[in-house]
C-alpha cells in the first residue's frame, strides 16, 4: 500500500475583486444597455435618488459625501451594532428613481418590420380555417433569415403534430406552403435559389425576356449557375440579345428575399446609439461621451436620517433599518465607482484610437487608414488586450463623416513593395476597384488580379487574393463572366 502524506503548500492565485467584476461586465454595455441596467439598479436599490435634490430644507435628498461625514462622526453601524443574525426585514417603499433630464435623441438606423411578423400579418388577410392558420404559421416560424423553407415537408407533418397537437398532412403544408409563397416580399418560402427566383418571374408581368428566363432556370439551372451561356443559347435556342434580356431579367431578382425584412429587429424600431461623438472644428478632433453620463446619486432623505437615528437608539428594529440602508449605501457607491472606471477606460481607449488614426479621422479617407490591432491599442493605454476587446465590441462613433462600430478602425497590415506596412483594409479597396474596372467579358483570373495590386504597389500573393475576395463575396472569375 502506497504511503500517505499530509502536507502544506503554498500557493499565489490572482482574483479578481467584486469592484473589477462589475467594471469588467459594465465596460462590455453598449451605451443603451447601460442606460437601462442603471435604471434596474436605481429601481432595486430603495435608498437612492438621482434627482438633483431639490424641495425644501425638510424634502430634500442627501449627498452620499454628507451621510458619509455624519457617519465617521460616529464610526460604522457594523462597529456599533455588529452583525445582525436576524433576517433584514422587508420594506415595502417606492421610491421615484428616475429623473426626468433632457436627453439627446436616439441615432437611428433603420426603421423596418419584422420579416416573421410581416408573414403573419398577410396571413391573418387570408380567409383560412383555423387549422390552415395554425399550420402556416408554424410554416413561417420554420423559415430561415433569409426566407428559404430548408426543411423537408414531412418533418413538418412531424413537428407540427408534435408540438402544434395538430394532426395534418404533405398535401395541406404544401398547400399552405403554396399560400405562403404568394406573400410579400416575392420568393419567400422557397425551398432552393432556383424556386426562388421562379416564384419572383411568375410574379412578373409575362413579357418574352421574363418568359426566356422562367424556361432557361427550369431547364438549364446547372449550366445557368455555371455561367455556360453558349451551351444554354444552343440548347434553348436563343440568341445573344434574348440571352443578354434573359440575364438583365435575372440580375433584378433578389436571391435572398428574408433580407428585405430584418428578423433580427427586436422592436418595429431599431436604433444603434453612438457611445462617442467626434467632431472636427478648426483642424482639431473633439472628442465626447454625449449620450452617457455617471448619475449624481443621492440618499432620500427619510433613509439617511434612519442611518442617523440608527447610530444612538437602543431600539432592535431600528438598528436593523440602519444595517440596511448602509449595506444599500455600499452597494450603491461601488456601482458608481464601476460607472466611472468604465467611462474612464472608454474614454482613454478612444482617444488613443483617435491619436493611430488621426489622419483618416480629418477626412475619412479608407486610404488612410493604418494597421492596427487590439495589442496597439492596449500598449498604447495601459489596459489588457482584453478589456480593449470589451470596449471595442459592441461600441459605435458617430463622426462628421458617417457612424461606425469602433470595430471598423481595426485590421491586420501587409507590406508594400517599398516596404511600408499598409492596412489590409486598403488592400481590399484596391482589390474591389480592380474588379470593378474588369472587363466583364474577360473577367480577371486571381493570378491576373495579383499582377494589377502588384502594378499599383501592393506585394500580395494568390491565396491572399482568393482569401479577400472570399471574404467580400467577390465570385471567381468564371462566374462574374457577362455576355
Amino acid at each position: 500500500m502506497a504511503n500517505i502524506r499530509q502536507g502544506l503548500e503554498q500557493k499565489m492565485q490572482q482574483k479578481l475583486s467584486p469592484l473589477q467584476i462589475q467594471t469588467i461586465k459594465l465596460i462590455e454595455m453598449p451605451v443603451q444597455a447601460l442606460e437601462q441596467h442603471v435604471r434596474e439598479v436605481l429601481n432595486d436599490n430603495p435608498v437612492l435618488d438621482d434627482s438633483t435634490g431639490g424641495g425644501s430644507e425638510e424634502q430634500r435628498d442627501v449627498s452620499i459625501s454628507e451621510v458619509e461625514e455624519r457617519e465617521q462622526s460616529g464610526g460604522s453601524l457594523e462597529e456599533n451594532y455588529g452583525p445582525q443574525d436576524d433576517d433584514i426585514p422587508s420594506y415595502n417603499l417606492y421610491v421615484n428613481n428616475w429623473g426626468k433630464d433632457e436627453r439627446p435623441e436616439y441615432n437611428t438606423f433603420s426603421v423596418k418590420q419584422s420579416f416573421t411578423q410581416s408573414l403573419i400579418e398577410q396571413l391573418g388577410y387570408r380567409n383560412l380555417t383555423e387549422k390552415e392558420r395554425t399550420i402556416g404559421t408554424f410554416i413561417i416560424g420554420s423559415l430561415d433569415d433569409d426566407g428559404y423553407l430548408r426543411r423537408d415537408v414531412e418533418s413538418l407533418v412531424d413537428d407540427i403534430a408534435f408540438r402544434a397537437g395538430l394532426e395534418t398532412s404533405a398535401e395541406e403544408v404544401e398547400k399552405m406552403l403554396r399560400i405562403i409563397q404568394e406573400f410579400e416580399p416575392s420568393g419567400v418560402g422557397a425551398r432552393d435559389l432556383r424556386e426562388c427566383l421562379l416564384i419572383q418571374l411568375e410574379d412578373k408581368k409575362q413579357t418574352p425576356p421574363v418568359q426566356n428566363a422562367i424556361r432557361v432556370l427550369k431547364n438549364q439551372f446547372d449550366a445557368f449557375k455555371n455561367r455556360h451561356f453558349q451551351k444554354i443559347m444552343a440548347r434553348e435556342h436563343l440568341s445573344e440579345d434574348e440571352m443578354k434580356s434573359v440575364m438583365e431579367e435575372i440580375k433584378k431578382l433578389n436571391p435572398s428575399p428574408g433580407g428585405q425584412i430584418d428578423d433580427s429587429y427586436v422592436e418595429i424600431t431599431q436604433q444603434v446609439v453612438p457611445d462617442f461623438r467626434l467632431d472636427y472644428e478648426n483642424g482639431e478632433l473633439i472628442l465626447s461621451m454625449p449620450r452617457f453620463s455617471i448619475p449624481e446619486l443621492r440618499v432620500n432623505r427619510k433613509y439617511a436620517e434612519i442611518l442617523e437615528t440608527g447610530k444612538y437608539t437602543q431600539d432592535r428594529s431600528q438598528k436593523e433599518a440602519a444595517v440596511f440602508v448602509k449595506q444599500k449605501l455600499d452597494s450603491a457607491k461601488w456601482f458608481v465607482e464601476a460607472l466611472r472606471q468604465r467611462q474612464n477606460t472608454l474614454e482613454s481607449t478612444m482617444k488613443a484610437i483617435l491619436e493611430y488614426q488621426r489622419e483618416y479621422f480629418i477626412d475619412g479617407d479608407e486610404t488612410s487608414l493604418k494597421p492596427m490591432v487590439l495589442k496597439d491599442i492596449a500598449e498604447r493605454t495601459g489596459f489588457d488586450i482584453s478589456t480593449i476587446s470589451r470596449v471595442v465590441n459592441s461600441k459605435w462613433i458617430e463622426t462628421h463623416f458617417g457612424i461606425f462600430p469602433l470595430k471598423y478602425f481595426f485590421s491586420e497590415g501587409l507590406e508594400n513593395n517599398e516596404g511600408e506596412e499598409v492596412s489590409t483594409r486598403e488592400i481590399k479597396k484596391a482589390l474591389c476597384d480592380a474588379v470593378e474596372a474588369e472587363d466583364k467579358h474577360n473577367p480577371l483570373t486571381d493570378d491576373e488580379l495579383v499582377d494589377v495590386l502588384s502594378a499599383k504597389g501592393y506585394k500580395v500573393a494568390r491565396r491572399t487574393i482568393a482569401k479577400y475576395r472570399t471574404l467580400m463575396d467577390i465570385p471567381k472569375a468564371r462566374l462574374r463572366r457577362e455576355l
